[in-house]
């Protein structure tokens, strides 16, 4: 179970009002520019929301999953592209802390901490999304280095990181078994970006493919042992979905605001139609969805925590049921706005394409009912 401390419930309120008063009016620039927003890195870097991430012996200020997924749904409610900066900075280093030495840790967390570097994490292949086992990225260790060549795409923050978590196979055929991770930097030798993908929507968050030919990364950089990457990756996940819980619930909430107030404002038939019982309907409906949606992605953070072993049906009920929840309310908030939230001139269209991602990203929905069915099943 959780409660929020009176530390977490001041942060909630701070991260908010930053939210209002910085974020929400650059939100619509953002999108329509579709270019990383490094003033918004720069605003969570110096008001301490990256340290966030990392404890506090590495330069940040030990905050658990459920204080960041606070931050990112506050964000997350004006601007889904600035939360994705917070979001991103504990998916990429997350393999980094849980499997890193000593020596590893003090070399690349204490710069993510204080906003120096920026990280991201590369998994996904063009032949291998859902089934991480068809990856074709291969590591090779040729002395005191690994040779990687391969290929992913759809890397948030691919370009604009200096750290990346990267997956490859060291051994072919293993399966999954066979899969390592390393820490790779961006100035290694062989390592390439690739195009910049057009989104649908948080296109203010720049991903693209990572192209490695013959690239060269220190044996030391290896975390953990040899295939070790698959169970490191699945647990990242674990740990990491509920922030997209958490970015979903500030999305849909952000709507429902907007309608609320649409609604109170709009006349028609000789009064506003918060009057009318249809859109009355609509609005509770959406508020009971969100409200089911937040406790969900809470509970799963707190769990997390824990390491207990239901935590990871949880987190993918989470991740789940709150971006099936973004998905529903921004579509519906559009309705109420009527033609006016088809219009880029409200912020509800945005908010409908950038939910939309939530459903995608860090495993796909249908992959998270085969996560929660197997966790019931055995």
């Amino acid at each position: 179970m959780y409660e929020l401390t009176d530390e977490q419930k001041m942060l909630q309120k701070t991260v908010r009002e930053l939210a209002k008063e910085k974020v929400e009016p650059r939100a619509a620039e953002i999108d329509e520019k579709g270019e990383y927003p490094w003033d918004m890195f720069e605003l969570l870097r110096d008001n301490d929301l990256l340290g966030l991430c990392f404890p506090e012996e590495l330069d940040g200020s030990g905050a658990d999953l459920l204080t960041i997924c606070l931050a990112i749904e506050e964000l997350a409610r004006v601007c889904v592209n600035t939360s994705l900066i917070l979001g991103v900075c504990k998916l990429g280093s997350t393999p980094i802390m849980l499997a890193a030495n000593d020596d590893q840790l003090k070399k690349y967390i204490p710069p993510l901490a204080m906003g120096e570097k920026q990280c991201a994490f590369g998994l996904t292949e063009p032949g291998a999304g859902s089934d991480a086992a068809a990856m074709s990225s291969r590591a090779v260790l040729k002395g005191d280095k690994y040779v990687i060549n391969g290929q992913k795409c759809f890397i948030t923050n691919g370009g604009i990181a200096d750290t990346y978590s990267v997956f490859a196979k060291t051994d072919e055929s293993s399966g999954v078994k066979g899969i390592s991770a390393f820490i790779v930097e961006k100035a290694f030798p062989g390592f390439e970006t690739g195009k910049i993908e057009h989104k649908m929507g948080i296109r203010g968050s720049q991903t693209t493919e990572l192209i490695f030919t013959d690239m060269e990364v220190p044996a030391e950089n290896l975390l953990g042992k040899e295939g070790d990457g698959f169970r490191i990756a699945m647990m990242t996940l674990d740990k990491t979905r509920p922030s997209i819980g958490a970015q979903a619930v500030g999305c849909a909430q952000g709507a429902l605001d907007h309608a609320i107030a649409y609604a109170k404002e709009r006349v028609q038939f000789g009064g506003p139609i918060a009057r009318l019982q249809g859109i009355q309907f609509m609005l509770a409906d959406m508020a009971m969805q969100v409200e089911a949606a937040r406790h969900l992605v809470y509970r799963s953070a707190a769990m997390a925590e824990t390491g207990v072993r239901e935590a990871s049906g949880v987190s993918a009920m989470a991740k789940c049921f709150a971006s099936d929840t973004a998905m529903r309310v921004t579509v519906d908030a559009v309705q109420v706005l009527g033609g006016y939230g088809y219009m880029a001139e409200y912020p509800l269209e945005r908010m409908m394409r950038d939910a939309k991602i939530t459903q995608i990203y860090e495993g796909t929905n249908q992959v998270q009912r085969v996560v929660i069915a197997r966790a019931l099943l055995g």
